[in-house]
């Protein structure tokens, strides 16, 4: 912690602000649920139950709200170590505390998720006047985003491995519903794959996380981190335990070949679900990756590493290849993930300060550029009742703004100079370079074929003769410019001013390359001094 003289926060640390913003969205889940009122015979609600779009963007807003508070609390001068401290002794026979902090990377994917989520509540609010979703059952798909949030938040603080391990299997019960109950077609089948995927996962990382248990100090707080780091194993356990971890963080990520779960689930699913299931829990993934293996694993890490930044390149460029072959506009944001995601996790094992702050950046900007293309496929889809680029043609001319939105969105999934997706895209490569030049300059050329995906989805999107049956097509209304105006502006801002967002990553890198033992190259790029305001 930085001395007192020096501290950047403005709101008491003393207040337990992350259990605060892990209990509230449950606590409005419950409200929601517990609305009273009937429903009429076609299935809408009465009394209070129709307040409750009203009730769960109040309760996203006052999240976000909390978040802030959060990031007022914490003093970004000392965003290396965990700060907004919680430890209780939740089953001390087994060594498991109920333990919060965040670090600068981890305080910057729970504001990421506290602001997707009044966006996605805005994006669902009209979905009951569609015909298709009837009231009542709108108010259970909210309520689940509200648990959702829960668990979002509270994986990205967990400091105790066992209780991360609960709640990255818990979160799946609320994704699984949401995507089950208010998807598609063939919502069960995508439902139970991501499932099956996901349980898989788990279950290897559970074996690690006993592993680890048995390896390590002990005690009533032996599943701490800060206890685990460090931990004296034989080579061979240290590498059984990490993929043990990584598997499951491979799987969530998701990285080539086990991603295969993730376009059935992004179709099937509603727009707002694939927004935080791909813009915030993908995110839990590659988190793990950083926060876990990395430290916990340092000597495997390293031994594995020439092997995953393989499977990263070929993430980058099969995720890439795809998207272009897709006709359908979910499954082409999909596959733009696992392109994306590969990036992120080549900048993680490149093992330089700067490749890592970017990978921790771009995990942020990914969730804004890739949530912002959901949702707006999500509109299109409102407008037309598809999501097959071959069934649209032409909208710019009837909806210039629709258009001028999802182009600056999709620039930004391309990591267009200006937008803040580049900044970290930039770092990823630069600071990979160093290590292993020829992965970066291979990762480089993926740039071509993600504007290819973007700028030709465009093209048969909105350009060209309009379609007779698109000619009265409405264009972006005030409520849909509330939800992604922001997601813009965010883009745009960071774009630009990245400093506020490299001041918390920027030390978190550097920590994490001294724990895995591996020295910067001369040529690791300059970061910024977060106490000084310029570069080293």
């Amino acid at each position: 912690m930085s001395s007192p003289a020096l501290a950047t926060t403005v709101l008491s640390p003393d207040v337990p602000w992350l259990t605060l913003l892990v209990v509230w969205p449950l606590v409005a889940a419950a409200v929601l649920w517990a609305l009273p009122g009937g429903t009429t015979p076609d299935g809408y609600s009465t009394g209070a139950r129709r307040w409750s779009r009203q009730v769960a963007l109040g309760a996203a807003l006052v999240e976000v709200l909390l978040g802030v508070a959060a990031l007022l609390a914490f003093d970004t001068l000392a965003a290396g170590t965990h700060q907004l401290l919680e430890t209780h002794a939740w089953i001390p026979q087994l060594g498991v505390s109920y333990a919060l902090g965040v670090d600068g990377v981890g305080l910057a994917l729970v504001l990421l998720s506290v602001v997707l989520v009044p966006l996605v509540v805005l994006a669902a609010w009209r979905e009951q006047d569609s015909g298709k979703v009837p009231t009542d059952r709108l108010r259970h798909y909210l309520a689940l985003v509200l648990v959702l949030t829960t668990f979002m938040v509270a994986v990205f603080a967990a400091r105790d491995v066992f209780l991360f391990y609960v709640l990255f299997e818990a979160m799946l019960i609320p994704v699984y519903f949401m995507i089950g109950g208010f998807g598609g077609p063939r919502r069960r089948y995508a439902a139970v794959k991501f499932l099956l995927f996901s349980l898989a996962g788990g279950l290897i990382m559970l074996a690690g996380v006993i592993g680890l248990y048995l390896q390590g100090p002990g005690g009533e707080q032996g599943f701490l981190t800060e206890n685990l780091i460090g931990t004296d194993m034989s080579t061979g356990v240290e590498r059984w335990l990490f993929l043990a971890f990584f598997v499951a963080f491979a799987v969530k990520a998701p990285m080539f070949p086990v991603h295969t779960w993730l376009p059935d689930a992004a179709e099937q699913a509603p727009a707002g679900t694939s927004t935080l299931l791909v813009g915030v829990l993908d995110k839990v993934g590659t988190f793990g990756m950083l926060t876990l293996c990395l430290p916990l694993f340092p000597e495997a890490s390293r031994w594995a590493a020439p092997v995953i930044v393989v499977l990263a390149l070929i993430s980058i460029f099969y995720g890439a290849l795809l998207a272009i072959g897709q006709q359908d506009m979910f499954r082409l944001v999909a596959y733009t993930s696992v392109s994306h995601f590969g990036f992120i996790v080549l900048g993680i094992f490149a093992f330089a300060s700067t490749s890592i702050a970017g990978s921790s950046f771009y995990m942020v900007n990914h969730g804004l550029s890739t949530g912002g293309l959901f949702l707006l496929v999500g509109f299109l889809v409102a407008r037309r009742g598809s999501a097959r680029i071959e069934d649209f043609g032409g909208l710019q001319k009837v909806t210039p703004v629709l258009a001028g939105v999802f182009l600056v969105t999709g620039l930004s999934a391309l990591s267009l100079p200006g937008l803040s997706t580049f900044v970290s895209e930039f770092l990823v490569i630069v600071g990979t370079f160093p290590v292993w030049e020829a992965a970066a300059v291979i990762a480089a050329v993926a740039v071509v074929l993600a504007a290819i995906y973007v700028l030709w989805t465009y093209q048969r999107v909105f350009t060209g003769p309009v379609r007779d049956d698109l000619a009265t097509t409405p264009d972006i209304g005030a409520r849909e410019r509330w939800v992604i105006g922001p997601l813009i502006a965010i883009m745009l801002v960071l774009g630009f001013y990245p400093a506020p967002a490299l001041r918390l990553v920027d030390e978190p890198a550097r920590t994490t390359v001294s724990q895995v033992g591996v020295e910067a190259p001369p040529a690791d790029m300059p970061m910024l001094d977060p106490e000084e305001g310029s570069d080293r």
